[in-house]
């Protein structure tokens, strides 16, 4: 019997991939623990019976506490970096130090945006593997090659970073285990060849891309029932189906797109019926909106949260703002996307999409109704997407999963000497 402690930031989308991960690990008799800003957010993702190690840290927001709606581009990377990724590795720090000593790992988990783990890890010599929950980070490696002031900026982030928390000493991208690289994708939908030059170079240092220490295990997804509220009869089998869905951290910034998808839907509901999802309840708010709510509406279908994995079982196209978990959770069913980025890792993974074939890409900020349903015509009814989505998925149920990802830790734990003390 092994340890692994799952270090994760305070993200929904991070901690979901590992949760199925963390369940294979326990049912092969494994000891399992998290290290976590949000505690309570793991235990209701996992289970309440998760032991989780608390750890201090800030959430993601703006000075008047929500992340201004307007950052994109490298703005919004220097704020993610500046204000969230450093701060919340430096917060985490002791708590992770604490849970490794006092759980005992065998290996460290450590999410890819949760820089304590690793750097932790590799002061207190504990192996530790990486989770990477967004694939956009392997190739956002290799493309800091053309941007030398960004690399350079990133590096010396990293590096002052490591001299506060780490061992100033090392020399690992806590990016990029390397040891252990466990990427929630695949090649298929990635690209051939992405990530053989991550980690290369970071930290001021010169080395071996991870490449040859990634594996690629495909989405990792725990079962999840279906809500017992939703109104599965709503769903009229006569008419396809579209999903609209912006993820769980973009619900200020929404209105204006869902409006639209609203408008490019209703035109086209004699063949098509939508679901939307709109947790802040952004379109209620709109006067000329309000009736979009009423439950007899038998075109759109409004709520603040739907039941994802079962709902898109039944769905023949996914609307949304390419977050990471929520396209590989559509192209796990085979379902063709329209990717609107916003921010952060979403304009990488919609490339990916839209390289792939399995996808059209609008700009969020200026996408117009008409648009908007040409692109959704073309992926309801353009068969090339939906033979690509379908080879993604085909590739993605062949990876492995959660199984594949606890072999390899599995092995990386058996493969360990015995650790060094502190």
């Amino acid at each position: 019997m092994s340890g692994f402690l799952f270090v994760v930031p305070p993200l929904v989308g991070h901690i979901n991939p590992t949760v199925s991960v963390a369940a294979e690990l326990t049912a092969r008799g494994h000891r399992v623990a998290w290290a976590s800003a949000d505690p309570g957010l793991v235990r209701r993702l996992a289970g309440d019976e998760a032991v989780v190690f608390p750890c201090a840290g800030p959430v993601l927001t703006g000075e008047d506490g929500v992340r201004p709606a307007e950052l994109r581009g490298p703005e919004a990377l220097k704020f993610l970096w500046e204000r969230f990724l450093v701060p919340l590795a430096e917060a985490m720090a002791p708590g992770v130090r604490a849970a490794i000593g006092e759980f005992g790992p065998d290996v460290v988990v450590a999410d890819q945006q949760a820089f304590a783990g690793g750097l932790v890890a590799e002061r207190l010599r504990v192996p530790w593997a990486t989770s990477s929950t967004t694939s956009a980070e392997f190739t956002f490696a290799e493309a800091l090659a053309g941007m030398p002031k960004v690399a350079d900026w990133l590096d010396t982030l990293l590096h002052e970073l490591r001299g506060r928390i780490g061992d100033p000493s090392g020399t690992a991208d806590p990016r990029f285990s390397p040891h252990l690289v466990l990427a929630f994708s695949t090649p298929e939908l990635v690209g051939a060849g992405a990530g053989a030059g991550a980690g290369a170079g970071a930290t001021g240092e010169v080395g071996a891309g991870a490449g040859d220490r990634i594996r690629w295990v495909g989405p990792s997804m725990a079962p999840r029932p279906a809500a017992a509220d939703f109104p599965w009869t709503w769903l009229d089998p006569a008419r396809a189906t579209v999903l609209v869905t912006l993820g769980t951290a973009n619900t200020d910034v929404g209105a204006r797109f869902l409006a639209e998808c609203c408008d490019a839907l209703r035109s086209r509901a004699d063949r098509v019926q939508a679901v939307i999802v709109d947790p802040a309840n952004v379109l209620g708010a709109q006067a000329d909106l309000d009736d979009l709510n009423d439950m007899d509406d038998k075109d759109v279908l409004i709520r603040s949260s739907v039941p994802q994995l079962p709902l898109l079982e039944r769905v023949d196209a996914v609307v949304c703002h390419a977050g990471h978990n929520t396209v590989c959770e559509a192209l796990w069913h085979g379902v063709p996307l329209v990717v609107a980025p916003i921010r952060d890792d979403q304009p990488v993974v919609a490339g990916q999409v839209v390289d792939a074939g399995a996808g059209i890409r609008v700009r969020f900020g200026r996408v117009t109704a008409p648009k908007l349903g040409a692109a959704i015509d073309a992926v309801l009814h353009e068969p090339g997407h939906r033979a690509a989505a379908g080879r993604i998925r085909t590739a993605f149920r062949a990876a492995g999963g959660a199984r594949a990802a606890a072999a390899h830790l599995e092995e990386l734990a058996g493969a360990t000497p015995s650790k060094e003390a502190p």
